[in-house]
């Protein structure tokens, strides 16, 4: 693999979407419309809750949805077989394993402990400091996936180790998200989680997309070709991945209208360990990163998906298991609230330090 240098000014002149220039501003106004969409049709948003994927599953159906068609043009993007090749350069993906697995979860429950818990627990009062706790627990849990190639773009990473490394953490969320949610939120949390909820979450919002996103990915290169999917079909499918995005954080803000209205001191508290948390592990990757002398173009988005979360799985788990209007979901949300200034933040960083990095790759 080689490493992308760019100066300073060819960073100014990179080709950006008008959708990824502007990510703040979407959710922003995502948030304004379905704070909106909650308060005027409260009664439509009270159906659209209760909407199930499957009798007695607690899971969101339009959420599911929408999270497939927002999903699975990302699947379609990753070539499994790559992950073979990592043998030749695999300290990257082992530091970010170890923070997305390893250190974030844990890290995240000790926060949520200490402030919800603990230093905050005057102000919120105990049902919601161990539904908080729950809620930011469950966004920890997930790893950034889609987002990521955006982070990895904006930051100059190499794009084909930041696919791998997206790729094994889809494969380990697969076996490590529900074990560890179940344990940290007990834990922390003290809050019973139902397994099998949590486990037909996974199956919904991470194996049906990843099976079709490679069942897909398969057939059309036999029948069509891999240029004629990168280069025809996926651009064709971009639109709708975006407007799939958009409209689940319009729905994720309808569903929490009134918690967002009617607590926004405690929005403000939640939005603290979440700040923590992202700069704590972001730092942390980066620092092993340079500490193992890994390439800058592994380096920056290894930081980027050790700082970012999946909070499309993480909104919908957490309604899944304590309901769309409880508190471990509104500290979901407050999450997407923070991802993309925070994750724009910490681009910036990396761009700014990577003469910290050697310019070739060992």
């Amino acid at each position: 693999m080689t490493t992308q240098a760019t100066s300073e000014s060819s960073l100014g002149a990179k080709r950006m979407s008008v959708f990824e220039r502007y990510l703040s501003l979407w959710v922003f106004l995502c948030m304004i419309a379905g704070v909106a969409f909650g308060r005027i049709l409260p009664d439509f948003v009270a159906k659209l809750r209760g909407l199930e994927f499957g009798a007695g599953t607690q899971i969101n159906a339009p959420i599911a949805v929408l999270i497939w068609l927002m999903i699975v043009p990302m699947m379609l993007k990753i070539d499994f077989t790559s992950i073979a090749r990592i043998g030749r350069k695999p300290t990257g993906l082992f530091v970010t394993l170890f923070v997305n697995w390893l250190v974030k979860p844990f890290s995240m429950a000790l926060l949520g402990w200490l402030f919800f818990k603990h230093l905050f627990l005057p102000i919120i009062g105990r049902e919601l400091a161990d539904q908080y706790t729950a809620g930011v627990i469950i966004l920890a849990a997930a790893p950034c996936t889609a987002m990521v190639f955006v982070w990895s773009y904006l930051s100059d990473g190499d794009p084909a180790y930041t696919l791998v490394q997206v790729s094994v953490n889809d494969l380990v969320m697969l076996v490590l998200f529900a074990p560890i949610v179940r344990f940290l939120v007990s834990g922390a949390a003290g809050l019973e989680v139902p397994f099998q909820v949590l486990l037909t979450s996974v199956i919904v919002f991470i194996v049906i997309p990843l099976a079709i996103g490679v069942v897909m990915r398969h057939r059309l290169i036999r029948s069509r070709g891999l240029a004629w999917l990168e280069r025809r079909f996926l651009p064709r499918l971009q639109p709708a991945a975006i407007s799939a995005l958009l409209a689940t954080l319009v729905f994720i803000f309808a569903f929490q209208a009134d918690n967002l209205l009617n607590r926004p001191l405690h929005i403000a508290l939640i939005a603290i360990p979440i700040l923590i948390q992202v700069y704590f592990n972001s730092s942390l990757t980066y620092g092993l990163m340079h500490l193992f002398k890994v390439p800058y173009a592994v380096a920056a988005p290894g930081a980027l998906i050790g700082a970012s979360n999946f909070f499309e799985l993480a909104v919908a788990t957490a309604i899944a298991l304590f309901g769309p209007e409880s508190g471990a979901a509104l500290a979901t949300v407050v999450g997407v609230l923070v991802e993309v200034p925070v994750m724009l933040s910490v681009c910036a960083v990396c761009n700014r330090t990577r003469g910290w990095f050697a310019p070739i790759s060992n």
